[in-house]
């Protein structure tokens, strides 16, 4: 057998049809030196038959430990030069993986590299081309919803979306993986932003396609994304952003909750899709509240994250901060936008 190259990690709590088509679609894979991973968090042995005639290997938790875990978990002990994450609803082209490693290989610097996720119900639209953030630490998917021919050019991002990345093994170890304090939501970007201060690039890869099933599990707009993705996005900020632009976030924070509110009037939006479900859109206050109030009770904790374990080239505050703006987006953008 060829040694092997690329570890591909994929977190299931579902199992099912979805897993299936994954794992159909990992096995029809260009590039040799693939092992396949399947992280059962679902706590049910969901995933053992599919897993077993796709000839993986499964890795079962007795409960849900989260997803970040879950990959750190998966690639632990691997012998891969690279790591691919991939969630169990994204279905990738049989040149995923081989156009993504000749990528990442084509620079030394080059420490991530992000598909061209296309929404798997409309295939000729985006899901992501990469992330970019808005300066209070939201992130979100660059292109979504726009067609995916708009966004055929191999170049620089910010960092890639979790839903299906490339990193190199040297990087994922030397930065300790995900962070398991995130749980769920937004360790992508956590990690992509560490990687970036340690001195990595990302490069977006047109040709890597993939196409996903957009938040099929946990829902686009329900109370438990809600929180995790506003206390996650201050995890960030605390562990990521430079001390000095620390009074900067809460007024960002502030715009981008006006912002929500236009949305709520005019029916657009995140939380315009939240009022619509079964709670009512004022409990999406008493949600940012408790995220908030949890991100202030983990401060000590997230402060002692922020030095980096190793670094290529370590990223000055300010360098750090012009990258930020370079690949920011406003807080209508985040709120309004699909």
């Amino acid at each position: 057998m060829p040694p092997v190259q690329v570890t591909v990690v994929i977190p299931t709590l579902e199992g099912g049809e979805n897993l299936e088509k994954c794992l159909a679609a990992l096995s029809a894979q260009t590039l040799s030196g693939c092992e396949v991973v399947v992280v059962d968090n679902s706590g049910r042995a969901i995933a053992r038959e599919a897993v077993r005639r796709a000839g993986a290997r499964l890795l079962e938790n007795p409960s849900n430990v989260g997803f970040g875990v879950a990959i750190n978990q998966g690639f632990a002990g691997s012998p891969a030069e690279f790591l691919c994450v991939l969630n169990d609803d994204a279905f990738p082209e049989p040149r995923w993986l081989e156009a993504l490693v000749a990528a990442c290989r084509s620079d030394v610097s080059v420490g991530m590299c992000a598909s061209q996720i296309r929404l798997a119900d409309q295939p000729g639209l985006l899901d992501s081309a990469g992330m970019q953030v808005y300066l209070d630490g939201s992130s979100k998917q660059r292109g979504h919803a726009a067609p995916a021919d708009r966004f055929a050019d191999r170049e620089e991002v910010l960092f890639p979306s979790g839903c299906a990345a490339l990193y190199r093994a040297e990087l994922f170890r030397d930065l300790g993986g995900f962070d398991p304090d995130f749980f769920l939501y937004c360790e992508d970007t956590d990690l992509g932003l560490r990687a970036r201060r340690a001195g990595w690039r990302c490069l977006y890869v047109p040709t890597a396609v993939v196409y996903h099933r957009y938040s099929y599990s946990a829902g686009r707009a329900s109370a438990a994304k809600a929180f995790y993705v506003e206390r996650n996005r201050l995890f960030t900020v605390i562990k990521n952003f430079p001390l000095w632009t620390w009074p900067l976030v809460p007024m960002f924070s502030i715009f981008r909750y006006a912002m929500h509110l236009w949305g709520l009037w005019t029916g657009r939006g995140l939380a315009a899709e939240f009022s619509g479900g079964p709670q009512p859109w004022w409990k999406l206050a008493g949600i940012a509240f408790r995220a908030n109030l949890a991100a202030l009770g983990a401060l000590p904790r997230m402060l002692a994250k922020r030095r980096l374990p190793n670094s290529r080239s370590p990223t000055s505050s300010w360098a750090f901060w012009r990258l930020l703006r370079r690949h920011s987006i406003s807080a209508r953008e985040v709120a309004l936008q699909a």
